[in-house]
């Protein structure tokens, strides 16, 4: 399969742009001998004997398959489960193709704007509207009895489905330096003619209170520690509270104590599991098979020809090990640090035209951003986008606007062949 020469001509300057933009990067492979980031789908749920981990060292007395196995426990009422909750255990929305990755699963989150136009939290109604909950975007679907069962009312008028991410690889994720993801964002612009530029969000540290760091977990980059993510979703997801998120969304049914998170023999709570657990996870794997085939190298030089590389950034190096970051509460371990890893996102906030008009951690102008979803791991989801009402990848390639509508456009020009060469690259992610 042959590339026009035009277009050869345009792959090399943006090949050329992109390796300027991730300079920071790239600089610290060759002068700290970076190593590639261990890569394996190696956890298989419920099967935790067989696991593999990154090489992390555990806390004394801890173990990798005990981590796992407190991920993947299911909570009852009696532990703190709900009042209102959406899974029982974090294997439940993180588990395709093992524990850890993304699922089929959707989170609803509504509001409605103000007459300013800002975004609101939602006032959802519960207890045949004698109770409340105020002060999330989040609505959860189940409840451990009718009273706390939340119902939208029809002035919160905005409502949209997301997508339960992939975690594996996150412990890599949390130990990208700040500096790198301001670069690839300072970068953007030139690379696109002015038309992307990712937005940083500053998000908060809840264990290091009054301190922030480049958000990069989430839809909205609303949390840049992995702790501090757990905590939230654990208390949002499965209503236990814990040491970072000591309060309820409601008491109505409550019948525990907070904070129904509390540590173990060994002093970890399961907040402090689940987080050693998913810094210990390898990064998503590439199908090597398939993307030595003529087609997918065909495929993978056409998605930086088009300009897919500027969002969906192929390569980023981790900090040096020893790296001190979440407010001086995480220090960057051998088995993170300067690793390099292919995740194909940048991490940044962008309005692609599929914005869900909710606003979290970051300013007003969030509302139709979104975080870059990275690629790694792509070939085990049957749906895609954040909403996942994209059944196929040229579908959710065709929705891409706003500051990606160059890249689409230039998709929809491509000859059939071509399409599917990058298709069949996209399908060894």
């Amino acid at each position: 399969m042959s590339i026009p020469h035009g277009r050869k001509l345009l792959l090399s300057s943006c090949v050329v742009a992109i390796l300027a933009t991730l300079g920071t990067g790239l600089a610290r492979v060759a002068a700290k001998s970076a190593t590639e980031a261990p890569a394996g789908f190696n956890t298989p749920s419920f099967n935790s004997a067989a696991s593999i981990s990154n090489g992390i060292v555990e806390p004394p007395g801890d173990t990798f398959a005990r981590d796992q196995n407190v991920y993947e426990q299911n909570k009852a009422v009696a532990d703190g489960l709900g009042p209102v909750y959406n899974a029982q255990s974090c294997v439940s929305c993180h588990q395709n193709p093992n524990s850890g990755a993304a699922s089929q699963f959707t989170e609803l989150r509504v509001g409605h704007n103000d007459a300013n136009g800002n975004f609101v939290n939602p006032t959802i109604f519960i207890n045949d509207g004698k109770n409340t909950i105020t002060g999330r975007s989040i609505v959860n679907d189940r409840a451990i009895g009718p009273e706390a069962q939340e119902h939208i009312p029809d002035t919160e008028n905005i409502r949209t489905l997301r997508a339960a991410l992939n975690t594996l690889g996150d412990g890599f994720v949390e130990a990208i330096d700040d500096n790198t993801l301001i670069a690839i964002a300072e970068g953007q612009p030139e690379l696109s003619g002015g038309k992307i530029h990712g937005e940083i969000v500053q998000a908060p540290i809840f264990e290091a209170p009054g301190q922030t760091r480049v958000g990069r977990f989430g839809w909205k980059d609303q949390h840049s520690s992995l702790l501090s993510f757990i905590a939230d979703a654990y208390v949002n997801e499965m209503g236990i509270t814990n040491r970072l998120r000591p309060k309820d969304a409601t008491t109505v049914l409550k019948t525990t104590q907070d904070p129904e998170d509390t540590p173990d023999e060994l002093g970890l709570a399961d907040i402090d599991h689940f987080a050693q657990f998913i810094r210990g996870t390898m990064v998503p794997p590439r199908d090597v098979a398939l993307a030595a085939t003529p087609a997918a190298q065909v495929g993978h030089l056409l998605f930086q020809q088009l300009g897919c590389g500027t969002c969906h950034v192929e390569t980023i190096v981790t900090a040096p090990a020893g790296t001190i970051i979440d407010g001086g509460q995480f220090t960057v371990p051998d088995a993170l640090g300067d690793k390099i890893i292919h995740p194909f996102g940048d991490y940044l906030l962008h309005d692609i035209g599929t914005g869900d008009g909710i606003v979290q951690v970051g300013p007003q102008d969030t509302a139709n951003k979104l975080r870059t979803a990275p690629l790694w791991g792509l070939r085990t989801r049957p749906r895609f986008m954040h909403d996942l009402r994209s059944l196929t990848l040229e579908n959710a390639i065709s929705r891409h606007d706003g500051e990606a509508r160059e890249p689409a456009r230039r998709f929809k020009e491509l000859s059939p062949e071509e399409k599917a060469a990058l298709i069949t690259f996209l399908n060894t992610l």
